[in-house]
């Protein structure tokens, strides 16, 4: 039903910025809340932003908090993470999730379907 097809990592500058987009390439139902997830070396998988299947909710980690933005678009069955301000602290393999209902949260073990990851750097 659900298949995660992820782009716009790469090397950023400390301050720069980086748009993440996710698709569902099998263009399925729009209808499954949407997460990103990001892992550093050594470190646990660690929640970054989600949105409901309406876009009527959105939560971010502290983190992340009016540096970066989670939007998405159902008729492109595509998923967004707008990053600015971006700091070396932000370095990691991000991961977009869908949910197994409308609402994802922020736990991982709410999410059924991930994608590939996509590695992000930046530099001091």
């Amino acid at each position: 039903q659900v298949q995660l097809l992820e782009s716009g990592g790469g090397l950023v500058q400390a301050g720069g910025s980086l748009r993440l987009s996710c698709t569902n390439s099998r263009r399925t139902a729009s209808n499954n809340g949407l997460g990103w997830f990001r892992q550093a070396p050594g470190k646990e998988r660690e929640f970054v932003a989600t949105v409901s299947w309406n876009s009527a909710s959105k939560v971010y980690a502290e983190s992340v908090k009016g540096r970066f933005t989670i939007s998405r678009d159902n008729t492109k069955s595509t998923v967004y993470l707008q990053m600015d301000r971006l700091t070396p602290e932000d370095t990691a393999v991000y991961y977009c999730a869908a949910a197994r209902g409308p609402f994802g949260g922020s736990s991982r073990s709410n999410y059924q379907y991930w994608g590939q990851g996509t590695q992000v750097t930046v530099s001091s």
